[in-house]
């Protein structure tokens, strides 16, 4: 291999983020973080103890190449992947009726824990508005069913955790909330116009780009009155709305490339080669290691051809780059021994849970995000 090839090749693995089974990454993990892999995402299917964790994201970063981003899926509610090691929170439904401080305040506790464990990423919080109760995945992980009150609690709860030093990440871009597909099994169809767009499901997008942050994921979603050919997380103009329109400069993760929304109709690699192009700056893939290794050869190769411009891949890595600086494995993290399920933290999650549980309008998504 050329040294331009291998350069080359390194920055395309600074765009994947991957998962793996187990309690430590298996050898194929292991290969591709010393790729240049730029991200890892845990699962419950990773932990067991607090002790572990702690142990698991050092040996991430040990064995990475350069700087790698640790997140974790920790929602609250049906989505928490830490559960019985920190601190178990309500669905943010719930939180969201105690109003924004309540929301800063399950931010700031949530971004002590997670920094203390060792993470740098966590993919929340959900920014969708749950405008459809037939909604088969979002339901109460939504702070609201109101554009203005999602987008308030969204922003509270996002600068309290990037205080407390982990990066957020708003999902799903450009708005999930008024779906009746789930697309971890299809696709579904968004057809409202871009006015409509525009004063519900991109309002707390626009307030999240506004406040900065870290990262914002794509929904496998089709926006019919934007762009009725491919999914959100592969499309220019979609994009352009996030980048144009909202002036997001941060980093867009793609959701995971292994759902059925996207699988179902392209391959891994060329979907990820199709997402650089779109805007995206980073992809996920969760679970295969031979699709995260064609992730890696197909965006070398689009390159090489053409097809993606290398001035686009070279973008990707400095936002991936400055993400990282900004959230730096280097800084000082809370002693996990006093913030993890302290007293403060579990009385905090206690008096936000009501007694009346609300309806969840929705299944678990099991273990994609």
């Amino acid at each position: 291999m050329s040294t331009g090839s291998k350069k080359l090749r390194e920055m395309a693995a600074r765009c994947l983020m991957l998962g793996f089974e187990g309690f430590e990454p298996p050898p194929d993990a292991l290969r591709l973080l010393a790729a240049g892999a730029g991200g890892v995402i845990l699962f419950s299917r990773n932990v067991y103890s607090a002790g572990q964790v702690r142990s698991l994201t050092r040996r991430i970063r040990s064995e990475a190449a350069a700087p790698v981003l640790v997140s974790v899926d920790q929602e609250g509610g049906r989505v928490a992947r830490l559960r019985g090691i920190a601190t178990d929170l309500p669905a943010m439904r719930e939180v969201g009726l105690h109003g924004e401080e309540a929301a800063g305040n399950v931010g700031r506790l949530l971004g002590l824990e997670l920094s203390a464990l060792g993470f740098d990423i966590a993919l929340s919080p959900v920014a969708d508005v749950d405008t459809n109760p037939n909604n088969p995945v979002i339901g109460d992980r939504s702070f609201s069913s109101d554009p203005g009150e999602a987008a308030r609690l969204t922003v509270a709860f996002v600068s309290a955790l990037q205080q407390a030093g982990i990066g957020g990440c708003a999902k799903h871009f450009p708005g999930h909330g008024d779906t009746s597909v789930d697309s971890h099994v299809g696709l579904p169809i968004v057809r409202h116009d871009l006015d409509r767009l525009e004063r519900v499901e991109l309002l707390p997008f626009s307030e999240l780009a506004r406040a900065g942050v870290a990262m914002m994921m794509t929904a496998h979603i089709r926006v019919d009155s934007v762009d009725d050919r491919v999914p959100a997380t592969l499309s220019r103009p979609v994009l352009d709305v996030l980048r144009g329109r909202l002036g997001y400069r941060g980093v867009v993760l793609t959701d995971d490339l292994e759902m059925a929304a996207i699988s179902g109709r392209y391959d891994t690699g060329d979907a990820a080669v199709q997402a650089l192009n779109a805007g995206c700056d980073m992809v996920l893939v969760c679970h295969r290691s031979d699709r995260q290794e064609r992730v890696i050869e197909a965006v070398t190769e689009a390159v090489e051809s053409g097809r993606l411009p290398r001035s686009r891949l070279e973008q990707c890595v400095r936002r991936i780059g400055d993400l990282s600086r900004r959230f730096a494995p280097g800084r000082s993290r809370p002693d996990w021994r006093v913030v993890l399920r302290s007293r403060e933290h579990l009385d905090l999650a206690a008096a936000l849970t009501l007694s009346s549980p609300v309806p969840t309008g929705g299944s678990d998504p099991t273990a994609l995000p």
